[in-house]
């Protein structure tokens, strides 16, 4: 299946647009986790999650009334969930009745006796989670080692496979995916949970992959090119790429698309963070690996390019080579 009839376009042109396109949202980014931080998960921070069905229409700050008795510190997190129609309320409260030798139920069963005195008519529980501040502060410190020694594995892999610059590439351009979604994930202020640390881990080994197969080409193109610059090869290489680079980020991200359309909010923080992934993945591959590659070893020829034999012009005709004659021997006087 073809896509492009023999595409010849100049990627590399816009390396440096792409490079500060790309620092311009880490660093808006890094602005709001430093200003608002990012939102974590009860699975991360540890505390009490309880999804609340209303009989009757309830707005938040009717709920967030009815919670401030009881809570105080107006740390409760009250906000709607999953779709408007079905009436339910996610209550967030960052401790655990276990904190004080107090069952788990605890801080639940003060939630539930806050919403009755608050006369928001009925309601019922429709989901609950429970995690203490201990288990949150360990899960964050297994999904950090995890992200780190996947980057690990993909160095010492591709230092290995190809070229210690194309290490560099691909490790730089992972480590741009990770930063331009956990920065749209704080300008859209999703929690980071475990399902999105999956995410980020899945949308890592896709953005590695998509830039392999680019190296790999690069790898073929630099036995066949050698008298070409490797800005040369690395922009055909691209180019040979584009169809199948369209074709399968095209399938995976309307994969996603419709997990975060139609998959509900439970699946709505993998979702975006996958459909952000495929995205900046994709746009890293071609921009951002490629260019650092460029960057590291030059616009030169390749060093196999230096010893490849020189061309020799065509004659008219060949010329068949001449026998020499044998000196011939002077004949001995008798």
């Amino acid at each position: 299946m073809h896509i492009f009839n023999h595409p010849h376009y100049n990627f590399l042109r816009w390396r440096w647009h792409a490079i500060a396109l790309s620092w311009v949202i880490i660093i808006a980014g890094l602005v709001v986790l430093k200003t608002k931080g990012i939102p974590l998960s009860t699975e991360f921070s540890g505390g009490t999650e309880i999804i609340t069905a209303f009989d009757q229409p309830t707005s938040v700050n009717q709920v967030r009334t009815a919670l401030d008795k009881s809570f105080p510190g107006g740390d409760v997190i009250v906000q709607t969930y999953d779709n408007p129609a079905l009436r339910q309320i996610m209550i967030r409260v960052p401790t655990v009745g276990a904190e004080s030798g107090a069952p788990l139920s605890t801080t639940e069963n003060t939630v539930i006796g806050a919403l009755t005195k608050g006369g928001l008519g009925g309601f019922h529980i429709v989901g609950r989670e429970l995690v203490s501040s201990s288990v949150g502060q360990e899960l964050r410190s297994k999904g950090f080692w995890a992200t780190v020694l996947s980057l690990i594995g993909i160095l010492l892999y591709l230092a290995f496979r190809f070229q210690f610059s194309f290490a560099v590439g691909a490790v730089v351009a992972t480590i741009h995916d990770l930063l331009v979604t956990i920065a749209f994930l704080a300008f859209f202020r999703y929690d980071l949970s475990l399902t999105v640390i999956a995410a980020i881990l899945t949308m890592t080994g896709y953005s590695t992959n998509d830039t392999i197969v680019i190296f790999d080409r690069i790898r073929e193109n630099l036995r066949s090119m050698r008298r070409d610059s490797l800005s040369e090869v690395v922009n055909t290489s691209i180019n040979q790429t584009l169809g199948r680079t369209v074709i399968t980020s095209g399938t995976a991200l309307l994969t996603a698309l419709s997990l975060f359309f139609f998959g509900g909010e439970v699946l709505h923080g993998f979702a975006f963070t996958m459909v952000v992934g495929i995205i900046t993945g994709t746009y890293s591959s071609v921009f951002v690996a490629a260019a650092i590659v460029t960057l590291w070893r030059g616009k030169g020829p390749m060093r196999a390019a230096a010893h490849a034999p020189a061309s020799v012009a065509p004659t008219s005709a060949p010329q068949q080579p001449t026998r020499k004659s044998k000196p011939q021997r002077k004949a001995r006087a008798s």
